[in-house]
């Protein structure tokens, strides 16, 4: 590794323990050999996801952006870096033989979220988070040589749910964005017909959605648990932590009766160490 590669990677990590994150970016988890690489990745998925959801530029401005970043990132990997972070990320990809399609996945998912503010369906969805989500979990299973597709779609199933567990506990942040992630679908299938749902939010409808929704993505979590067991250490703890995360924020949801729009839940310090500790008990 060269010294300007070596610079990006110091860069990045002080990026990501910079970032307060629901699950740990950059944790004891991770193999020391692997956490340049995994803080490098976080930098590629941080950067573009400020570039969309953050500061005062106009969706087209935003898209623009997303754009130069995506050209950016064919020149780096064509052999081109022309930063210290770039260079990073190159040496990354190179060295792990990432692919590139699960990068390029990740931008078209946060150009999507420019433009897209509701979704009309749960497949419409978990499209979205087939590219927003599951990429960075494949990305992870590639850092630790681990190849084999079958296991690549179960990491799938904790990255989605991931996902979807973050758009019910963030039902009130997204909405003050403009954003719905319920899909209308199933909003209409519990009675809920409003295009302004904050004229539903203290309904029981309103609330059995959430309550479904939390289901469905709790048995998701279970699905995709199958990975852990089969993973190697210390990864398995990593993943086993994060798995234990979002289904704790399942429960916090259902203990304020999913009234996900008057109340958003977060893990405590104290929550993050429980969860640790259960990881390594489940073992």
């Amino acid at each position: 590794m060269d010294s300007f590669a070596a610079e990006g990677y110091i860069q990045a990590r002080k990026l990501a323990k910079s970032h307060y994150e629901n699950f740990p970016v950059v944790s004891v988890f991770i193999k020391k050999t692997l956490r340049n690489d995994v803080a490098i990745v976080y930098w590629f998925a941080r950067t573009a996801d400020d570039i969309a959801d953050e500061g005062n530029n106009s969706p087209d401005e935003k898209v623009n952006l997303l754009n130069k970043f995506e050209s950016d990132f064919i020149r780096t990997i064509s052999g081109n870096p022309k930063n210290p972070l770039e260079a990073a990320l190159l040496h990354t990809i190179n060295t792990h033989s990432l692919s590139t399609k699960d990068f390029l996945n990740l931008l078209s998912a946060f150009k999507q979220d420019i433009t897209v503010n509701r979704y009309e369906s749960m497949d419409l969805l978990l499209d979205y988070c087939s590219r927003s989500a599951n990429p960075v979990g494949r990305i992870i299973l590639d850092l630790h040589g681990i190849k084999d597709e079958n296991l690549k779609l179960l990491s799938d199933k904790i990255c989605t749910a991931l996902q979807l567990t973050n758009f019910w506990q963030d039902v009130s942040v997204d909405f003050l964005k403009n954003r719905i992630y319920v899909p209308k679908l199933e909003l209409s299938r519990f009675g809920v017909f409003s295009d302004d749902i904050s004229s539903t939010i203290d309904t029981a409808t309103f609330k059995e959605c959430i309550k479904y929704l939390c289901f469905y993505t709790n048995n998701m979590f279970k699905e995709g648990q199958k990975l852990v067991r089969q993973l190697p250490q210390p990864l398995r703890y990593e993943i086993a932590w994060t798995v234990n995360g979002g289904k704790n924020i399942l429960e916090k949801i259902r203990k304020i009766d999913y009234n996900v729009f008057r109340e958003r839940v977060t893990l405590s310090k104290l929550d993050y160490l429980g969860l640790a500790v259960l990881s390594l008990l489940n073992e």
